[in-house]
């Protein structure tokens, strides 16, 4: 049995990244503020020692938004191409399961949250909290399933 439990805890050393792979918006358990747009549909790929992260949603009008994301988890800021509310984002990985993330727009901090996957890897919780346009501070919390 002890073989068994160094050889499980071995594997779970080289285990895959868990945020990696497409991750669909579940409304129902999510929580925005009001005015807020929202991302449907995230995917997280790896290429070679950094990430891309693509992005597709809605704006606060319902309008469709695209962006793509191309970076390390050094908590570094690299810039997003595409039509979102923020145009940088810096992740810097917490744990084996979460990245913290601070997006930006025009170099000024727009949310600062957390990315974390749940224990069996088919759940992704996005906390974040900011500033928006208005001036006026507000949270979300985003919940996805595996797809």
């Amino acid at each position: 049995m002890a073989l068994a439990l160094s050889f499980a805890g071995t594997a779970a050393c080289f285990a895959a990244n868990p945020h990696m792979g497409t991750w669909k918006l579940n409304e129902a358990k999510s929580k925005f503020a009001p005015g807020m747009g929202k991302n449907l549909t995230v995917v997280y790929a790896e290429q070679k020692d950094k990430m891309k992260v693509t992005v597709d949603g809605v704006d606060k009008d319902g309008k469709p938004t695209h962006a793509v994301w191309v970076g390390a988890a050094d908590g570094k800021t690299y810039k997003t191409k595409g039509n979102l509310a923020w145009d940088a984002a810096a992740y810097k990985v917490v744990n084996d399961h979460t990245y913290e993330i601070t997006t930006m727009k025009g170099g000024k901090v727009f949310t600062n949250g957390k990315s974390t996957v749940s224990a069996d890897g088919k759940t992704r919780t996005v906390a974040t909290e900011g500033t928006g346009a208005d001036g006026k501070k507000f949270k979300n919390k985003a919940v996805y399933d595996k797809a």
